[in-house]
């Protein structure tokens, strides 16, 4: 139905920089909200960043100063930059869209697969 395909990432020293690209597509009228999410090792998956649709952004304290969130909507893409890497945002990202799939229907959340970012020291 609606599929989230992540791509970007890979292994990088610490204070390095990698860029995340997120690829929504399928039964999309409109995605609401767009967003990254971590799971470190042995951790819950934790919001790194969100956007929606009109631009506004949220950021974990975390990330920022050293990553952006931006959006594509005529594309239905999003993207992570992450600059001034460390060893702890090693983990799995996982872009996320909040997603209505007809004009009247309800949003619903769709996950990507995730792709593995490891930033060693």
């Amino acid at each position: 139905q609606v599929q989230l395909v992540e791509s970007g990432g890979g292994f990088v020293q610490a204070g390095g920089s990698l860029k995340l690209s997120c690829a929504a597509s399928g039964r999309i009228f409109s995605i609401e909200t767009m967003g990254w999410y971590r799971q470190a090792p042995e951790k819950q998956r934790d919001l790194v960043a969100s956007i929606t649709r009109l631009g506004n952004t949220n950021y974990a304290d975390s990330v920022k100063g050293r990553f952006t969130i931006s959006r594509d909507n005529a594309k239905n893409m999003a993207y992570l930059q992450m600059n001034s890497l460390k060893p702890e945002d090693t983990g799995v990202y996982y872009c996320n869209g909040q997603v209505a799939t007809s004009r009247w229907g309800t949003r619903n959340t769709f996950w990507g697969q995730g792709t593995q970012v490891t930033v060693s020291s």
